[in-house]
C-alpha cells in the first residue's frame, strides 16, 4: 500500500521553496510543483485508464490550497467514472476556438465580405457606396450583433426608419444586409433563413417601395430646345464641352462618355465599341455614329501618352461632375442625363423609328426574358439611320422652349 502524504496547511505550503514536487497531502497524487525560477503550480498525479499522468490544476497562490483539493478531489471522480480530465479539457478547449471562430459581428463580416466580393464591382465607387450605407444606416443597430443572433426584428429596426423617406437607399441597404448574411451563413457563421429577405418576408411588413418611393426628375432641355442648345455648347470651351456635345449625338452615359478610349473606335466603320465593364448593364455596347460624331471626334486633340479620348488634367479621365459643371456655366437648368430622356421622346414622338431600335440606342436592358431570347442582334445599320437622322436634329433650326423636367424612372 503507498505511504500517504502527510496533510500539509496553507501556511505550511506557502513555506515551500525548494524546486520539484511536494505532495500536500488530502487528496491523493496532489503535489505544489515549484520550477527552478520559483514559479508555483497545482499538479495532480493519477492513474487514467493504467497511464499515469499528471494534470494541472492551475497556478499558486490564485489558486488556494482548499481550491486545489476540491479540483482534485472533482478530476478523480472523473476518473472514476470513466473519464479522462486531459482529454475532456482538450475537447472543451476545441469547442471553445470553434465557437470563438464562427462567433463574427455584423461588422467584421460586412467588411470580409467586401473584401472578398470587392473585386466583381467595376467602379471603385461602387465599393465606397457599399461601405458607407452600412456603416452609416445598419452598423449602428447591427453591428456589434453576432450575425448568428440576427433576426428579422433587427433588420427592421434598421429599416423602418428609412423606408418612407429614402425609399432607394433602404432598398440598396436591405438588399446588401441580405447579401451579407448570405455570405455569412456560406461561412458557417449562421444558420437558418435570411431575416433581410424580401420575397415572401418582409415584404409582408413593409410596403411596396414603388409605393412610397418619392418621384425624383432629370431636369432635362426640352427636344424642341436640342439643337438650340447644340449651338451654345460648341460656343464654350473645353474638353467637357466637348465630351457634352458628343454624350448628346450618341445618347450614351456620362461615364461612358468620359472613359471613352481611342482605342474602342472604328472611325472607318463608324462604330465605337464600348466594353462590357463600362456599361451599366455589363454587355458590350456597340454605338453607330453619325457624321456630326465622326467629325467631333477627329477635330479632338490627343493627349501625348493617354489613350482617353477626352481627357482632363495629365491626360486622365474626367471628373464626374465635369460635364454638369459645364452646363451650370451655361446657366441651364438640366443635366447631361437628361438627354438621354430627351433622345427619346424624340425617337417616339418625332420619328417612326421602333421603340425597341431606341432603347438599343440607350443600352437598357431587356426585362422581358422572351423578348431578351429572340433579340439577338443590335440592328447595327437601321440604328445608324437613326443616330444620324437625331444628329440631323441636333443641328436644325432652333426652336424656342423651355427647360422641361423629365421622370427619372422613365429613361
Amino acid at each position: 500500500m503507498p505511504k500517504k502524504a502527510v496533510e500539509l496547511g496553507a501556511l505550511q505550503v506557502g513555506r515551500l521553496k525548494d524546486p520539484g514536487r511536494h505532495a500536500v497531502g488530502g487528496v491523493a497524487g496532489l503535489h505544489l510543483f515549484i520550477k527552478v525560477g520559483g514559479a508555483r503550480s497545482w499538479m495532480l498525479r493519477v492513474l487514467v485508464g493504467g497511464r499515469r499522468k499528471d494534470i494541472g490544476l492551475g497556478g499558486y497562490p490564485d489558486v488556494t490550497l482548499a481550491g486545489a483539493k476540491e479540483a482534485a478531489r472533482r478530476a478523480r471522480e472523473q476518473v472514476m467514472q470513466g473519464i479522462d480530465p486531459v482529454e475532456q479539457r482538450k475537447q472543451a478547449r476545441a469547442l471553445l476556438m470553434a465557437e470563438n471562430a464562427t462567433a463574427k459581428t455584423f461588422t467584421q463580416c460586412y467588411k470580409a465580405f467586401i473584401e472578398d466580393k470587392g473585386e466583381e464591382w467595376r467602379n471603385p465607387k461602387h465599393r465606397q457606396q457599399w461601405t458607407n450605407t452600412l456603416k452609416t444606416y445598419a452598423d449602428p443597430k447591427l453591428g456589434e450583433l453576432l450575425v448568428r443572433d440576427i433576426t428579422m426584428t433587427h433588420v427592421l429596426e434598421v429599416l423602418r426608419p428609412i423606408w418612407k423617406e429614402k425609399t432607394e437607399t433602404a432598398t440598396r441597404v436591405r438588399g446588401r444586409i441580405e447579401a451579407v448574411l448570405d455570405w455569412a451563413t456560406v461561412r458557417g457563421y449562421r444558420q437558418g433563413d435570411n431575416p433581410a429577405r424580401w420575397k415572401g418576408h418582409l415584404e409582408q411588413l413593409l410596403p411596396k417601395p414603388s409605393k412610397v418611393s418619392k418621384v425624383e426628375h432629370h431636369p432635362a432641355v426640352a427636344v424642341d430646345a436640342v439643337s438650340g442648345f447644340i449651338s451654345a455648347v460648341r460656343a464654350a470651351p473645353g474638353m467637357g464641352a466637348r465630351a457634352l456635345e458628343f454624350a448628346i449625338f450618341t445618347a450614351a452615359r456620362s461615364g461612358e462618355v468620359r472613359g471613352a478610349l481611342w482605342s474602342e473606335f472604328n472611325l472607318k466603320a463608324k462604330l465605337w465599341t464600348v466594353p462590357a465593364e463600362r456599361m451599366k448593364g455589363h454587355r458590350e455596347h456597340r454605338v453607330p455614329l453619325s457624321k456630326q460624331a465622326i467629325k467631333l471626334l477627329e477635330s479632338t486633340p490627343r493627349f501625348e501618352g493617354s489613350d482617353v479620348v477626352f481627357w482632363g488634367v495629365k491626360g486622365q479621365v474626367l471628373s464626374d461632375m465635369t460635364l454638369s459643371a459645364v452646363m451650370r456655366r451655361m446657366g441651364v437648368d438640366a443635366v447631361p442625363h437628361g438627354f438621354r430622356s430627351t433622345f427619346r421622346d424624340w425617337a417616339s414622338e418625332r420619328t417612326n423609328f421602333p421603340r425597341e431600335l431606341a432603347e438599343m440606342a440607350l443600352a437598357h436592358t431587356i426585362e422581358s426574358k422572351v423578348e431578351a431570347a429572340y433579340r439577338r442582334g443590335d440592328m447595327l445599320a437601321k440604328r445608324l439611320q437613326m443616330m444620324q437622322a437625331w444628329a440631323d436634329f441636333c443641328e436644325s433650326r432652333p426652336h424656342k422652349a423651355k427647360v422641361l423636367p423629365l421622370q427619372r424612372a422613365a429613361r
